[in-house]
């Protein structure tokens, strides 16, 4: 979409990294967010109305043309990221901008620890710079990379930030950007000089899935905690894949704290092993324990259900069980499983 909309002289904001493969419908199902959504924010800020047939066959149209409306509930923003519970999105009408007029320009820049690159991403937010890309890769993931594409990977090098600005400055902004690295520790930071080179950096981002999917079988997860707490989110990730023998390559939309740990096993295996299962388990907790949440982006489906009252609580999920009831009164209510020791039962349920 974003394509077809470039030769009009606008953007489609949402950028997921699977852009090439991944469908509007889905994007909008999970309310996905993607590289751009630091800027740009979520799929439901580019979602204006929608057509959905709901359980029992009728058609229901959402959003309105106005510029502004606040006549009754917000139901765009309801299914937008319901996951097709509520009824199945069948057309969108979505929120096309105005292209940046300049090329946008880009960084990428080495640090010797996570805590150095963390700093250096809240600095940048703080300094107004308003990047419209801002991505962090953790060492894991820079060696997958660097195994299949032979990057160059440094051995002091811990994590690697990527960012862009599409401003009308964009250059400027980039270098006050590249800047604010080095006063934070980084070790090397290069600068693109052309939009080729912009490109460039931006690939190696979109790499990452695809080297590790090279190196076995892969769980995708998707945790949000606050900026403040990325790079100690990050290290809780380390510490539990070395406490469960689990490989563990994360990378991150750093602008918005919204990490993605995908945890790698052996090729052929039907089911993630049960230390995948443990250290995932941890993980999802640590994510809530420094006042995060469970998903920023993928959706909780059903291989997440059996954590979901641990963010949400018994309210919040009666008041969604009965939301769900309305858009589809034959459906049952499947309450989350537990253990005989009143824990959330880890067995795993195919998605």
């Amino acid at each position: 979409m974003d394509k077809a909309a470039r030769e009009h002289g606008l953007m489609y904001a949402p950028d997921p990294s699977s852009y090439e493969i991944s469908t509007i419908g889905g994007n909008l199902a999970t309310n996905a967010g993607g590289l751009r959504c630091v800027k740009y924010g979520v799929t439901r800020d580019s979602a204006l109305g929608l057509e959905v047939v709901l359980a029992d066959g009728r058609v229901l149209n959402t959003g309105r043309r106005t510029m502004k409306g606040v006549t009754g509930y917000d139901l765009t923003g309801l299914f937008v990221g319901s996951e097709g519970t509520l009824g199945v999105i069948t057309a969108a009408t979505v929120r096309l901008r105005r292209a940046p007029a300049a090329p946008p320009a880009t960084f990428a820049a080495d640090f010797s620890s996570l805590r150095d690159a963390g700093a250096a991403v809240s600095a940048i937010m703080a300094a107004g710079c308003q990047p419209s890309l801002m991505e962090l890769l953790d060492r894991a993931t820079l060696q997958a990379i660097d195994e299949w594409r032979n990057i160059g990977l440094e051995p002091g090098t811990q994590a690697m930030l990527i960012g862009q600005s599409d401003a009308a400055d964009s250059q400027a902004a980039v270098e006050r950007m590249e800047r604010i690295c080095t006063e934070n520790g980084a070790s090397f930071v290069a600068v693109s000089s052309s939009p080729q080179e912009a490109d460039e950096l931006i690939g190696l981002r979109r790499l990452a899935y695809g080297a590790k999917e090279r190196q076995g079988a892969c769980l995708v997860e998707d945790v949000c905690v606050p900026r403040s707490a990325l790079a100690e989110m990050i290290g809780r990730i380390e510490a539990a894949a070395e406490r469960h023998g689990v490989r563990i390559a994360t990378v991150a939309h750093a602008g918005d704290g919204n990490l993605h740990p995908v945890f790698i096993f052996e090729h052929g295996t039907v089911e993630p092993p049960p230390e995948v299962w443990a250290a995932a388990d941890e993980v999802f907790k640590d994510a809530l324990e420094l006042g995060g949440t469970l998903t920023g982006e993928h959706g909780v489906g059903l291989l997440k259900r059996r954590w979901l009252e641990l963010e949400s609580g018994p309210v919040a999920g009666e008041l969604q069980r009965g939301i769900k009831a309305v858009f589809d009164p034959s459906a049952s209510s499947i309450p989350a499983r537990r253990s005989d020791r009143g824990q959330l039962d880890l067995a795993f349920t195919k998605p």
